[in-house]
């Protein structure tokens, strides 16, 4: 068995997340090469993936492992980082974050060729995960480690089908038992071999090549063959496991908190990132309310174990007790944007529930906004200035108020349980959900594109009191302003579009990839880039409610097929949204103010629950080529649904022929060459039928 189940499933037969995370440790104290080169740590660019990376770091750093922690964009970037840790002697360990759960990694086009020694321990949220991956056998399979969450034990059907179509010979009722005694079978073989698994054909070959005697002999042990019905039913249901569409399983952060806490070396740091993980999840409706509230339930004794109780006085967390205050404290959440580093009437304008309640991109919707403030007795200026400057009372009465009143208006859901950390006086409490905006912006933005911010006062002081300023990223991951993509202004030159250097430009984005990665790393841990970053969060924030804005005013959302589509081709944030992170908040965004104004549609014959399927495209101007991303959002608060855009995605690439590129482990995000765009889009609509 090559996965390994979580350490309450775990049985003397089946060791769990410490004996693994220990033969790490003694294959690397045994190895005579050791390098930061002998144990590798590949992330995927996303914020539960980052602390995931962070945490094994603080693990090994305490184990004194030397390491190197790889960042990669993408499915091509996987590939190219595979052809070079082949030639890699020293390796022993390599650690997938968020990275390559659906792929086949025991075949020879992934890791089956690396040297024995070499163990693969995949650490991934994504679902589903492959079934060669989870129970594969031999050398290449054994290699392999899934950490799972315990998912893998519901999937006895599932594994029981792809065994016996791995490992049993496919029966022939045209062949009598003498002839399946002889070893005829070998030519039936060769014909199947394009649809036969790698380890399948080399058992078919190796048989063919054995006397009669032997054959039978091992055929009087050998259970009796499956015949072509049960064989077809085992094909349907392994269709059923991967068609079904892409969901999430526990945070990649949360499972490297399972083995700190059984390897007795939790604290506050471990425990803040593993909740930002969880988080990350919830905001980006990976995972439902139901699946929330059981992990944050275990984070809230965490939290209670490790952290003095809070004050009586301050319940939500709304001050640091001392300057040293770095504690962890529970709270109920509001739903609004940032709301403790900006405006109250900001952080409500921006925030997409709110938006969805109260059509905040109309004025209408703007008059009722200001309305239900006033209603709870928050003047003008109280509620546009900074909310760490408002009147206490006035903090402390806001749930109350908007428990009153904001029912009146829809919003029954206001608030989630959730978490605030203490930074001291460096900067106001920071919630889980302001760590996930920043360090999301961080990802996305840090270095790549030109994006404005607003320095606190200007909106009402001018500039005497600072003004908006150009976001550059502090340290040494910064980039000079010469090398970013200005927005509005990110043609090349005649010259450069007629010669295009692919492979320089390329270049040129993975490394905007890589320093937009260790920014967020360094945020981490520097209070002072986490706090930066919330400035760049805000501005985020604002494009996406002018996009989203926009779109809806100009009627720019076609409803084409039982699909919703956006096409952006123009304006001012444009370059903005050529980045995957930023382009999926969104398609977050628009289904959130869609959900309760528009039909839901059924346009999957797997399921009769009805949907929000969104297909987003935006023009890179410069590359030429539009991101796509599909979005299946659920018609209840709190909902999830699969995603089968990533199916689609496939089907329509092959039977359209567009050249395509997938920049991100996702599947449901894909780029798409310009001049091959109207045909793959008409493909999608085509596909969707199939499902």
């Amino acid at each position: 068995m090559v996965f390994i189940p979580p350490p309450h499933l775990a049985s003397a037969s089946r060791p769990s997340y410490a004996e693994t995370y220990n033969n790490i440790l003694a294959s690397h104290r045994r190895s005579p090469l050791s390098a930061a080169s002998s144990v590798i740590i590949l992330v995927a660019p996303n914020v539960d993936a980052l602390c995931a990376a962070k945490m094994f770091a603080e693990l090994f750093k305490q184990d004194d492992v030397m390491h190197r922690i790889t960042p990669l964009s993408g499915i091509a970037d996987l590939e190219r980082m595979r052809d070079e840790l082949i030639t890699y002697s020293e390796l022993h360990t390599l650690i997938l974050l968020n990275i390559g759960s659906i792929l086949d990694l025991p075949s020879s086009e992934w890791f089956g060729d690396f040297p024995t020694k070499v163990n693969v321990h995949v650490i991934d949220s994504a679902r589903p995960q492959n079934l060669s991956s989870l129970f594969g056998e031999g050398d290449g399979g054994e290699r392999i480690i899934v950490w799972d969450d315990g998912g893998a034990e519901h999937l006895t059907e599932e594994r029981n089908a792809w065994e016996t179509l791995n490992n049993e010979p496919e029966a022939d009722s045209d062949e009598s038992s003498d002839d399946d005694l002889a070893g005829d079978d070998l030519p039936e073989d060769s014909a199947d071999e394009g649809t036969q698994s790698p380890s399948r054909k080399r058992r078919s070959l190796g048989d063919g090549s054995r006397s009669g005697s032997k054959r039978r002999r091992l055929d009087d042990d050998r259970p009796p063959r499956v015949s072509k019905e049960q064989r077809d039913q085992f094909y349907v249901l392994l269709d059923k496991y991967y068609m079904s569409g892409t969901w999430y399983g526990q945070s990649a952060a949360g499972i490297v908190y399972i083995l700190a806490t059984v390897l007795e070396r939790v604290d506050n740091d471990l425990l803040w990132l593993a909740i930002i993980g969880l988080t990350n999840h919830y905001i980006q409706c990976r995972i439902s309310r139901t699946e929330y509230d059981k992990y944050q339930s275990i984070y809230y004794d965490e939290v209670s174990r490790l952290n003095p109780p809070p004050p009586a006085n301050d319940a939500y967390g709304l001050a640091a007790l001392s300057a040293d205050d770095m504690s962890l404290r529970t709270t109920d959440e509001l739903r609004f944007e940032l709301f403790r580093h900006w405006t109250l009437y900001d952080s409500m304008f921006h925030s997409s529930y709110v938006a969805g309640k109260l059509g905040i991109w109309k004025e209408q919707g703007r008059k009722r906004l200001t309305g239900l403030l006033a209603k709870m007795g928050f003047s003008i200026p109280q509620t546009q200035q900074l909310y760490a400057h408002m009147d206490m009372d006035l903090k402390r009465q806001l749930r109350d108020k908007l428990d009153a009143i904001a029912p009146e208006y829809g919003m029954v859901e206001l608030t989630y349980p959730s978490f605030v950390r203490c930074y001291g006086y460096h900067m106001q409490p920071l919630s889980a959900a302001d760590a996930v905006d920043a360090l999301n912006a961080l990802l996305d933005v840090a270095t790549g594109v030109r994006i404005e911010v607003e320095a606190d006062g200007a909106r009402n002081g001018g500039e005497w009191f600072g003004g908006g300023r150009v976001w550059r990223a502090a340290g040494r991951w910064g980039v000079q302003e010469t090398k970013e993509k200005a927005s509005g202004f990110g043609r090349r030159s005649q010259e450069e579009e007629m010669v295009t250097d692919v492979e320089g430009e390329q270049d040129e984005r993975e490394s905007w990839l890589v320093r937009n990665f260790w920014n967020a790393f360094d945020a981490l841990e520097d209070v002072t880039r986490l706090r930066d970053a919330i400035g760049l969060a805000k501005s985020v924030h604002q494009a996406i409610i002018r996009t989203g804005s926009s779109i809806i005013d100009k009627n720019d959302l076609r409803m084409i097929k039982g699909h919703r589509v956006v096409q952006l081709k123009q304006g001012p944030d444009l370059p903005l949204f050529t980045h995957p992170g930023v382009l999926f908040r969104l398609g977050l965004w628009l289904t959130e103010v869609l959900r309760d104004r528009v039909t839901g549609v059924n346009i999957s014959r797997r399921t009769k629950k009805k949907s929000l399927p969104l297909i987003l495209a935006c023009l890179d101007e410069q590359n030429r080529t539009y991101l796509v991303i599909g979005l299946n959002e659920s018609l209840d608060f709190g909902d999830v649904r699969k995603n089968e855009f990533g199916l689609t995605f496939l089907d329509a690439k092959e039977d359209s022929g567009a050249r395509t590129r997938h920049s991100s482990f996702d599947t449901n995000i894909l780029e798409v060459d310009e001049a091959d765009f109207e045909k793959f889009i008409a493909e999608v609509y085509r596909a969707r039928d199939k499902y």
